[in-house]
């Protein structure tokens, strides 16, 4: 069953009055593979999304062989940040709306680069937009937060996952009631769909080869598992697991056997392990050509599906927890919310 948050959906905005100007928030990611954006307004529930963009830029090609950005990579991603900062200025102009709060982010590609923090300066002054380098807590931590509304009834624990094009957060939360979830052990993997796509990707195609890699996963997760006895926890009940990559939209809307991609029929959906599987099996059995004409997946993202999946399956194998929550959410909705929370009067003790 779907969710019924109203994160990131059109629900109404807050009404302005006395003529107050509307508040606005921006908030970029710019990952390994993507250029993402949103921008929003406080809704009497979640927020109202004004606008969106997502580019794929390919910051991280060759990056895993040159431990560089390479130029044209560097080329790709300002020119997508500057689209961002325009339609940002576009937002901030208009009568109606006072100036925009805007946070821009980039990820585990520019973390790695021995020129990351060059490309950062070299975007900054190219396009007036505050970029920063995040560390991966802090990745893992904001997708958290993208999850809260989602995550208010699943239990008193979860284990939340996002697969991205150079590494892999997991992040081990307790929930509490009434409280925001709290990040209590992370962990960054060094694989990514980008990663794999450019060392393996043939392997994925082969039953063994794809074995290989999920096992390579799972011996990278043991050292968390023997920390944080994830698997003890589980037993006892009250683990909700949660996804919030591209991978596992794309198994949801495999497994929904979706004609087009639809967000609000995939964000909050639980799959049953059972599901899961049969998921991961119908993907496997597509091959290049098959995933390539897939509604939910097309062209541009047919390299990238069957490393992520090696991955998911990883963490599927050595966390069995019953069912699997689905969220078409991450950096950009968890950095909106803190952006929109840290501008709430404070309410008198």
């Amino acid at each position: 069953m779907a969710s019924q948050s109203t994160l990131a959906q059109p629900t109404r905005p807050v009404s302005n009055r006395r003529g107050r100007k509307r508040a606005i928030f921006g908030s970029i990611d710019l990952g390994t593979n993507n250029c993402r954006m949103l921008i929003g307004t406080p809704a009497a529930q979640g927020m109202y999304i004004l606008d969106s963009f997502s580019r794929v830029v390919r910051l991280g090609e060759g990056l895993y062989e040159t431990g560089r950005l390479s130029d044209p990579a560097m080329e790709r991603a300002i020119a997508s940040l500057a689209l961002c900062a325009e339609r940002a200025r576009r937002w901030e102009s208009d009568d109606a709306n006072g100036p925009i709060r805007l946070r821009a982010i980039a990820t585990e590609a520019c973390r790695q680069a021995e020129n990351g923090e060059e490309f950062v300066h070299r975007a900054r002054a190219a396009t007036g937009l505050p970029l920063e380098i995040i560390n991966s807590r802090e990745e893992a931590e904001l997708a958290v937060e993208s999850c809260a509304p989602l995550l208010r009834e699943a239990g008193r624990r979860a284990l939340l996952f996002d697969i991205g094009g150079g590494s892999t957060e997991i992040a081990w939360v307790r929930l509490d009631s009434g409280q925001q979830p709290e990040v209590i052990g992370y962990m960054s993997l060094p694989v990514g769909v980008v990663t794999l796509s450019e060392h393996c990707a043939g392997a994925c195609y082969q039953s063994e080869g794809f074995a290989r890699l999920v096992e390579s996963v799972v011996t990278m997760l043991r050292p968390f598992e023997r920390v944080h006895r994830i698997g003890e926890e589980i037993r006892r009940g009250g683990v909700a697991m949660i996804g919030t990559s591209g991978t596992v939209t794309t198994l949801a809307g495999v497994s929904l056997k979706l004609e087009r991609y639809r967000r609000g029929l995939v964000d909050g959906i639980c799959l049953t392990r059972r599901a899961v599987d049969e998921a991961l099996a119908e993907a496997r059995a597509l091959g290049r050509e098959g995933l390539s004409r897939h509604p939910c997946i097309g062209q541009e993202r047919v390299e990238f599906v069957l490393p992520g999946c090696a991955i998911f399956a990883g963490i599927h194998e050595l966390w069995q927890v019953p069912q699997l929550m689905v969220a078409d959410r991450g950096l950009r909705e968890g950095m909106l919310m803190r952006l929109m929370r840290a501008c709430r009067p404070k309410t008198a003790a």
